[in-house]
């Protein structure tokens, strides 16, 4: 039997219930908006001068006017912004400029200052030397297909400039940080506080840097901060929810109750127990949901993705909450739970949306439901991550150099590839192939009953892949 799940999946095989998923491409847009190693069309900056100009004109004949822009700590940030702030201005759009601050806190104060759009020049997890843009509506959601595709559309038109008198003006909003940490800490429940407990933050030397360790400081947590001395190059590198490794080695140098790590723009998290497990996406949002159900009393299913492990959805099922996939990103997470009026959903990565404070993924908000959790249940996080066991997983990333991912992923061989993995697992696995949204790669996953089959079922598949690539 096939089942079709989404509009843009390949193919479905009922066999060990794997998945091939292809990534239906715009031009421009990706997953999560723009996103391009600096310099490289269209990341350069007359591109950009022109996509400010072109969001501009667009929203200006919605009769709005005002516009945020806010950005992580890589050193290309600034060229960006001015860029997008010249576009935009020609268009007769006035600009707010935030300075580097948390793609979740854009989000907020999108929201709260009744802006027409918000604008994040990020590219969260990547290295230095890439960046990317990134858009919220007014009600700090991202950007539609549609609106997407309309955007890409106008920028085919000459671009013009408005009459002087009508230019858009450009102010700082010199609070931004403050405004966001008191937003965070209001998520916190107010008769708890974080007295008694050492932990680790790092800041991946980017957007969360001078915001971060001082939410959970105020709460009372004796905070020991590491990633927070960003100087435009080091973002990422050998820090953040993409290098855990680095925090699990601090938190047991330094005997702490756990570990708290976020990516460069601060919308995915990572934390540490402290044994110096690792506790990833899933993990969070399996335990933001039990305390939102079963102690804050919330009727709500979770939103999960192809990539969630297995055993989070069992789990679930068997405490009767509803789950349900999606396709790869936190905007998919987020129509969903829109959709259907539910308040939690994650990605595997780290991207953790808590609908009832958030309307994105926030990675400081994240940890805060994990914390008052930890507090309502009087247990410790090294508790919580003993209480269920994930099921192998191997993710292996190809990268396809200058091929494209819907020929590699049509190619017979590949599939050939795919139905032999299927046979070796045998009904107790599962398969999911995609490329990634943000990264020029196809990221091959395979669970299985034990690491050993899921490696060596991985590894066909990835060889068939780079015999059409090398």
């Amino acid at each position: 039997m096939i089942v079709k799940v989404f509009k843009n999946i390949v193919a479905i095989t009922n066999n060990c219930n794997s998945i091939l998923f292809m990534q239906k491409r715009k031009k421009y847009f990706g997953t999560d908006g723009i996103r391009k190693k600096v310099g490289e069309f269209p990341l350069t900056p007359e591109f950009t001068l022109k996509l400010g100009w072109a969001i501009g004109k667009i929203f200006k004949k919605n009769g709005s006017s005002k516009v945020l822009i806010g950005k992580d700590t890589r050193i290309s940030g600034y060229m960006f912004e001015s860029a997008l702030e010249s576009g935009l201005s020609s268009a007769g759009m006035d600009v707010i400029l935030l300075g580097p601050i948390p793609t979740p806190a854009i989000a907020y104060l999108t929201r709260a200052s009744r802006a027409s759009l918000g604008i994040v020049i990020s590219a969260s997890h990547n290295p230095y030397y890439d960046n990317g843009i990134k858009f919220f509506s007014p009600q700090g959601t991202k950007l539609s297909d549609e609106l997407q595709m309309k955007i890409e559309n106008f920028l085919n038109k000459k671009m013009t400039v408005v009459d002087s008198e009508k230019l858009g003006k450009a102010y700082r909003m010199d609070d931004a940080p403050g405004r966001y940490i008191e937003f965070c800490k209001s998520s916190f429940p107010k008769n708890f506080d974080l007295k008694g407990l050492k932990i680790v933050v790092d800041s991946a030397n980017g957007a969360t840097y001078h915001v971060a360790s001082k939410v959970f400081s105020e709460l009372g947590a004796k905070v020991i901060s590491m990633g927070n001395t960003p100087d435009g190059l080091n973002i990422n590198k050998k820090c953040g929810s993409t290098n855990p490794q680095f925090l699990r080695k601090k938190v047991l140098k330094e005997s702490a109750n756990l570990g708290i790590a976020f990516d460069g723009d601060g919308d995915r998290v990572f934390m540490v127990d402290s044994k110096g497990h690792i506790i990833d996406g899933d993990l969070i949002t399996y335990f933001i949901s039990l305390y939102y159900i079963f102690h804050k009393k919330y009727k709500t299913g979770v939103a999960g993705t192809v990539m969630t492990n297995l055993a989070i959805e069992d789990s679930l099922k068997k405490a009767n909450i509803e789950f349900v996939r999606t396709k790869v990103g936190d905007r998919y997470i987020s129509e969903e739970l829109q959709k259907r009026n539910w308040l939690i959903g994650g990605e595997q990565s780290g991207h953790i949306i808590c609908r009832d404070h958030t309307t994105t993924g926030d990675g400081i908000i994240s940890a805060l439901q994990i914390l008052a959790y930890m507090k309502v249940s009087n247990k410790s996080l090294l508790e919580l991550f003993k209480s269920i066991k994930l099921y192998p997983q191997v993710m292996i990333n190809v990268p396809l150099g200058n091929k494209k991912a819907q020929v590699i992923l049509k190619n017979p061989k590949v599939k050939n590839s795919v139905k032999q993995a299927e046979n070796m697992l045998k009904n107790s696995g599962r398969i999911v192939l995609r490329p990634s949204g943000t990264e020029p790669v196809i990221r091959v996953m395979v669970e299985a009953k034990t690491k050993s089959l899921a490696e060596k079922t991985a590894k066909i598949i990835t060889k068939s892949i780079l015999s059409l690539i090398t």
